[in-house]
């Protein structure tokens, strides 16, 4: 498992690489989703995002900082 700061951190490792500026990085309970993206930049991950493979977690990380 992945510590909250830590997966933060590789939120941002990954904005930087696409080029985009979140705006908010939150983590929290979702039931039906593992991230969305807000138009005014706020980022929400599912908690359960903690517990997957490096690989699960990047691919959700990269997709909502496309949109």
């Amino acid at each position: 498992m992945i510590s909250r700061e830590a997966f933060k951190q590789e939120v941002m490792h990954w904005a930087e690489k696409v080029r985009v500026e979140p705006q908010q990085i939150q983590i929290r309970p979702m039931k039906r989703k593992w991230a969305s993206c807000s138009s005014k930049g706020r980022l929400s991950f599912n908690e359960e995002l903690l517990e997957k493979p490096e690989k699960q977690r990047v691919e959700v990380i990269v997709h909502e900082l496309l949109h």
